[in-house]
């Protein structure tokens, strides 16, 4: 058994084995393989991959880019060697998977007659609003894994394992670095928001206090603030106000600041819900 469990592979396999075993009770308890048990199936897998991309940008911003700070190149270039990319493989692959599994849930979940993707009365509902932020937010920071920090890190690596190589260090390695570290940071200050906001909409944004049904006047005035503020943020992590340490660029240099940034983020957006959409 230890050499069993001792294999990566035997232990994803089994775990495969276990969750489908574990769905196949389920619709069997639950009396129907209907809608109800497919929309709870893809909630569930939508939360494994959630937990996986978000575990491992929190590994990256708060352990890895900490711990390489402290080590020697030599280090460093065989930790992006061995690990980073195989990190970065899981990290990528998460962030896509749990995109498309979240609009899988608004095809199978229903507001009246249609499906909520389709549905403009939920999107006009608070509910619906929150949601769609946290969309609008992990739409972004799946957009900044494909388009940023994977390209960036692919940079990073080439480089990494042509110096281990015994070839010349690539001058541009550092910006890429630099690029891509931004874009992480912002996307862990996108998370905590995020979470708000598709975790929390049953718990403070339906009812308890706000608007079912906000006027079109409050709902322009909210998203008019919320696209100010994210676009914003976006263009700084995307380096549009230059890349140099220091600045508004504070936020990202150190993990200790991106995390403060992130309470500030949480109570800012909350703040604007409340503002605009309160009963």
């Amino acid at each position: 058994m230890a050499a069993f469990l001792g294999n990566f592979r035997n232990v994803m396999v089994l775990s495969v084995v276990l969750a489908i075993i574990m769905l196949i009770a389920f619709g069997q308890v639950h009396g129907a393989y209907d809608m109800q048990f497919w929309q709870a199936t893809l909630r569930w897998i939508h939360v494994f991959f959630g937990i996986l991309w978000i575990g491992l940008l929190y590994y990256f911003n708060f352990v890895q880019v900490p711990a390489f700070a402290e080590m020697e190149a030599a280090a460093r270039n065989n930790a992006l060697d061995k690990l980073a990319w195989r990190a970065l493989w899981w990290f990528r692959w998460a962030a896509a998977a749990t995109v498309a599994t979240g609009i899988l849930i608004l095809l199978f979940q229903t507001s009246g007659t249609k499906a909520q993707l389709f549905s403009g009365d939920y999107w006009k509902s608070s509910t619906g609003m929150s949601i769609a932020t946290g969309i609008l937010l992990g739409l972004t920071m799946f957009a900044n894994v494909w388009l940023v920090i994977w390209p960036n890190q692919k940079k990073v690596i080439a480089n990494a394992r042509n110096v281990q190589a015994g070839g010349e260090a690539d001058p541009a390695a550092a910006a890429a670095t630099r690029k891509a570290g931004m874009a992480s940071r912002q996307n862990a200050i996108y998370s905590f928001t995020l979470l708000m906001f598709m975790v929390g909409t049953q718990h403070f944004f339906t009812g308890n206090g706000f608007e079912l049904s906000p006027s079109s006047g409050n709902r322009v005035g909210y998203w008019v603030t919320v696209v100010v503020i994210w676009g914003f943020l976006e263009l700084m992590a995307l380096g549009v106000f230059g890349t140099k340490a220091g600045g508004l660029n504070t936020i990202y240099d150190t993990h200790k600041n991106a995390l403060w940034f992130s309470a500030v983020l949480v109570v800012v957006f909350y703040a604007v819900f409340y503002i605009f959409l309160k009963a």
